[in-house]
């Protein structure tokens, strides 16, 4: 009983490899009879500058059979065969490209701006000094001294030292010391340049350069002042006093190298820094912490202007000796 059961199940059932070998028996009769009609194999709209799908569509359109009777075990790529010459295969499809926002773009990132400034040998101090920002100019002066020890480097400046805009302290004292004995130790000639303002320790940088080379523009600013307390926090009254005493011997020494670059008399430079002691371009040349102010044309200006005791001799006043 069973095996009747079973014999009628399995003449009715067909197996996978009969299904796949009807299905292209059905494909071929299809073929066949297209081909005896003059009728084409309906083809998908192909992008008629890719090499691959026109030759593909092409022989699909022509000879059906070649993609119909290809061996399933071949050693071939898929369909390569059909080309004379597999090089074409190498080749990217030649694909119209719309001309949009994208193809105006850059190709590349853009340039690394610290870079292009320190090939042209100059170095810019843009921030409080920080140890991170001392580590890169430290690093920068070692190089250029390295690159050629007979090219002068060039600093701009413009920063508040070790402290914010709002007198927090952000860095230690001996950031700027840092890099100002850096300075003193190169060969080469170093010009400074106040650009924005020169605060603290960067206004003993901008000191620092070379005689004759120290520069400012009209508009920038220079500060002197006294070392502070860092934040004490959780201190004990001994670490306070400690860091107190600490902060002394930084003044005496910033005190005493502002005296030694500007020639003017510790006691004088003292004097001034009891208080924040701002200048001016002008100021500031007068004081000694500059050599010339960069502005177009202002030297010969000043040059030229008269003196108020010649304007008083042009203008026919006569000034009286005091009795």
């Amino acid at each position: 009983m069973a095996t009747s059961l079973r014999a009628p199940m399995a003449t009715s059932v067909p197996s996978s490899s009969s299904s796949r070998s009807l299905k292209r028996r059905s494909i071929q009769t299809l073929c066949a009879i297209n081909s005896r009609n003059g009728a084409k194999i309906p083809m998908p709209p192909v992008n008629p500058k890719d090499p691959f799908l026109t030759k593909l569509a092409s022989v699909a359109a022509t000879s059906p059979e070649k993609l119909l009777n290809r061996a399933s075990n071949s050693d071939n790529l898929p369909y390569l065969d059909l080309f004379e010459s597999p090089t074409l295969m190498a080749t990217p499809a030649q694909v119209e490209r719309s001309v949009s926002y994208n193809e105006h773009r850059p190709r590349r990132p853009p340039p690394d701006l610290p870079s292009l400034l320190l090939h042209g040998r100059i170095v810019y101090i843009g921030m409080p000094l920080v140890p991170a920002v001392t580590e890169l100019v430290i690093a920068e002066l070692m190089y250029l001294q390295w690159m050629d020890p007979k090219e002068p480097i060039y600093i701009y400046i413009n920063s508040t030292g070790t402290t914010r805009d709002d007198g927090e302290t952000v860095g230690m004292e001996s950031e700027g010391f840092a890099i100002y004995d850096a300075m003193m130790q190169l060969k080469n000639e170093i010009h400074t340049v106040a650009v924005g303002a020169a605060i603290g320790h960067a206004c003993l940088l901008l000191a620092a350069g070379t005689k004759g080379k120290r520069f400012m523009m009209p508009h920038a600013k220079a500060m002197i002042q006294q070392p502070r307390v860092p934040s004490s926090g959780l201190m004990p009254a001994s670490d306070v006093l400690i860091r107190a005493k600490e902060v002394i011997i930084n003044r005496d020494v910033l005190v005493g190298l502002l005296a030694k670059h500007t020639g003017n008399s510790e006691e004088t430079v003292a004097n001034v820094m009891r208080r924040p002691f701002y200048m001016d371009s002008t100021r500031a040349k007068d004081f000694g912490v500059i050599d010339k102010i960069l502005w177009r044309g202002q030297e010969k200006i000043m040059a030229d202007a008269a003196t108020p005791e010649e304007w008083d001799k042009n203008a026919g006043i006569k000034v009286l000796e005091a009795i």
